[in-house]
Parts: structure tokens; C-alpha cells; sequence
């Protein structure tokens, strides 16, 4: 049997960095982004999953090491990745603390989902949540005493959050950047509001204590990472004759912007590719027009037309005109941020056969999607007096009706005309 995985470089990096959601697009995006860093050797994460423990028993045999497999058109590509130094169950929450309170942590980044930060539809803490209503009353009993031997651990994400800040609070320890990685618009400040306001409800010390001992940075992040399947693992002892129980597959594309301070300083990601930027919003806004509006409409035309991935529909020229369409309508209300270099990078992702991008899985929560992706900017086409045939497109496409994506269109009668032809045309 060939021998697993296991780290080549003798001494162990720092442990700076404390992340919560260890999974496949975590090892894919910021692992691999502070793996490739000028000053990678200087700062290591410990690495904490959601809740299950398999995943980190995995690489906790394996020295926290992985394979990152870049699955490019031509074959794949194989690097290890040797940035996270200690692997943790996510219910682990003493230990949680216990790192986000040492003094040596300086940063703390997230991939936990949207739907974990358990935010309400207006923003800040979903108060009628009940697993955030039974966080406040633990939170407001346990940082009675050291919140680290709290008898029960906060369930939620933010809960958890909380417990650690108050242990940084503390001990005195410098600043924190904590740095979430998913896909919440404006994410640094709906995770500031999110802790403030929870803050408030639990702990007058620690609400003043937030604005000066935390810095939230918002970031935009693009990578495909399909699932692993079982095979997997095969292919990658076969490839680099090493064993591992724990390999990423993605797409060689990777996309990266970060806007906001960073008070104990961060790793050289700018040296591995990553940008930093004054506002977050307009990369926010490339990415979900230009990327997810074109997968929410090859979502419902791809699918009429018999295609299960989007490398089939982006392929299909009826497919890929109604895409271009969108794209067209789109990018006139976009800042100069690359935008032709963009779609030229997202034609040649969505075409790579090799990765297995689902349309049924895009579909899901369609008429969400339709309301956020492309309803902004069919709006903006007939504010502008356009017909916004692309997005009408799209909207045709879902088999929704106009008045439950968005009553202002549905009474643009010339906008509801595109869509009936649209549809008529389908």
C-alpha cells in the first residue's frame, strides 16, 4: 500500500489563523491562497469543521497536508497544500475559544455558509430564531464567569464567535480581523451588525469592546469546487503515488477581493493572486450578474433543452447567445473592473467539461436567485428605455410568473410583453 500523505518540510508553521467551516472550498480558496503566499511559512491555521469529526481525524493523520487537484481542460494539475497545521472537530468549542482568545491569533476566517449566520431577512441576528434566542440566554449567563468554562457551548456561529471575543476581551489580546468568506452581500458588515447587536443583547462590556477589538473585512470569493467523489482518492495515489484520505478537486480559476484593515496583520495574499480592494461592492456585483446571473438562466433554459451541466448548456449556441444577451446588458452598468477579461475567463470555466457543475443543484431556491441576479439589472435596462430582451430571457426560462419575481416589472407592460414573447419563442 502506498504511504498516506504527510508533510515534507520539517517544523511547524505559527498558528495565526483560526478558521471555522473546514471543507472542500475552504482547502481550495483561502488554504491554498495562504499555502502560496510570499510569507506562508509564517503563518499557520488551525482549522476547525463545522461539527462532524471525520474530516479532521482525516487530516490529523495526514499532518493537516492535502492534495489540491486543479481539473483543467487539458488534465489535472496536483500541488500539496500545507498550510493548515491542526485539524479540529467543530465541537471542539473550548478549544475555539481558547484560539480566539490567544494573543497569537490575528486573524479569523469563515466558511460556514449563508445560511449559519442565522441573519434576518433586514439584516442583523434573526431574533425569532430559536437556537439564536437560546445563544443570547447561555451567552448572558455564561460571561458571568470565564467564558471559557462555560458549561454549555453556544449552537450557532455567531454564538460561538461571541464566547471566543469575550475570551480575547479578556485576556487583553490585540486586535482581531475576523474575516468571513461566504456569500452574504456586503458580508464584513452584515457579520459587524450580526455581532454588535448580539453583543448588546448579552454583554455591555464586550459591545464596547467590538469597535476597537474587531476589525469585520468584507470579501468576495470565486471557485468552483464540485464535490469529491470516491474515485477520487484513487486517482490521486495513481497520479503522485502517495495515499490521501482527504483530496480537493477545482477549477485552475480562483478569484479573491478583500476590503478592510487587518490590525495584527495578515498573510501576503496579494502575492498568491488575491486583490485588495476600497470597495467590495462593485466585485460583489461582477460576480453575481456576470457568474450566478448566467447559472440561474442556463439553470432553466440549459435544463428545457435537455442538458444536465453547464458545460453542456454553455455549449449549446442557443444557450450560449442568451447568455452573451445577459452578459451584454449586464456589463453596461458595471464599473471598468476587467470586465471583458471576466467573461472571457467565464466562457472558458463554464466550458470545461471536466468540471461537473450541476444544474439542478443551481436551481435550487430559483426564484430568490431570479429576484437578486437578474431583476437588478432588468430594471436598469428600462430605466435606461432598453427592452432588456436578456434578462427577460431568463425570466422567461424559469416558468415563473412576472408578478411573483417582481411586481415593479410586472407592471412595465412593454417588459411583460418581451417576456410573454420570450416564452412563446421557447
Amino acid at each position: 500500500m502506498s504511504p498516506l500523505l504527510s508533510r515534507t518540510t520539517p517544523g511547524d508553521r505559527p498558528e495565526r489563523i483560526v478558521h471555522l467551516g473546514l471543507g472542500a472550498f475552504h482547502r481550495a480558496h483561502q488554504a491554498w491562497y495562504t499555502d502560496r503566499a510570499a510569507d506562508a511559512a509564517d503563518w499557520g491555521i488551525v482549522a476547525f469543521t463545522g461539527r462532524s469529526a471525520g474530516l479532521a481525524e482525516r487530516l490529523t493523520a495526514q499532518q493537516g497536508v492535502y492534495t489540491l487537484v486543479e481539473r483543467a481542460r487539458e488534465g489535472d494539475r496536483f500541488a500539496t497544500v500545507a498550510s493548515i497545521v491542526r485539524a479540529v472537530p467543530g465541537t471542539d468549542t473550548r478549544e475555539l475559544t481558547r484560539m480566539l482568545g490567544h494573543p497569537r491569533t490575528a486573524l479569523f476566517t469563515l466558511t460556514v455558509t449563508e445560511a449559519a449566520y442565522r441573519l434576518a431577512p433586514g439584516g442583523g441576528p434573526d431574533l425569532s430564531d430559536p437556537a439564536v434566542v437560546a445563544d443570547i440566554e447561555l451567552l448572558r449567563a455564561s460571561l458571568r464567569v470565564r467564558a471559557e468554562h462555560g458549561a454549555t457551548a453556544p449552537g450557532t456561529v455567531l454564538g460561538r464567535t461571541l464566547m471566543g471575543l469575550e475570551a480575547r476581551r479578556r485576556a487583553a489580546a490585540p486586535p482581531l480581523a475576523i474575516v468571513p468568506c461566504d456569500n452574504l452581500a456586503a458580508n464584513g458588515e452584515a457579520v459587524r451588525l450580526a455581532l454588535e447587536t448580539l453583543a448588546e443583547q448579552v454583554s455591555p462590556e464586550l459591545r464596547d469592546w467590538l469597535p476597537t477589538g474587531v476589525s469585520v473585512v468584507s470579501t468576495s470569493v470565486d471557485r468552483i469546487t464540485p464535490r469529491v467523489t470516491a474515485e477520487e482518492t484513487a486517482r490521486v495515489q495513481a497520479a503522485t503515488g502517495a495515499r490521501d484520505e482527504a483530496p480537493v478537486v477545482t477549477e485552475p480559476f480562483s478569484d479573491w477581493a478583500l476590503c478592510g484593515d487587518f490590525p495584527s496583520g495578515r498573510p501576503a495574499w496579494e502575492s498568491a493572486g488575491a486583490r485588495f480592494v476600497a470597495e467590495i461592492g462593485p466585485w460583489e456585483t461582477r460576480k453575481l450578474w456576470l457568474l450566478n446571473g448566467a447559472h440561474t438562466l442556463l439553470a432553466a433554459a440549459g435544463r428545457g433543452r435537455g442538458h444536465t451541466t453547464v458545460a453542456q448548456a454553455f455549449t449549446d449556441p442557443a444557450c450560449r447567445a442568451e447568455v452573451e444577451a445577459l452578459w451584454d446588458e449586464a456589463a453596461r452598468h458595471l464599473p471598468d473592473l476587467e470586465i471583458d477579461d471576466y467573461r472571457k475567463a467565464l466562457a472558458e470555466r463554464f466550458t470545461n467539461p471536466r468540471i461537473e457543475h450541476r444544474l439542478a443543484q443551481i436551481a435550487e431556491d430559483a426564484l430568490t436567485k431570479l429576484r437578486l441576479r437578474i431583476v437588478p439589472v432588468a430594471r436598469l435596462e428600462r430605466a435606461a428605455g432598453r427592452p432588456a430582451t436578456g434578462c427577460a430571457t431568463a425570466i422567461a426560462a424559469s416558468g415563473f410568473d412576472l408578478t411573483e419575481i417582481d411586481p415593479r416589472l410586472a407592471a412595465d407592460d412593454a417588459f411583460r410583453t418581451t417576456v410573454q414573447q420570450m416564452r412563446t419563442l421557447r
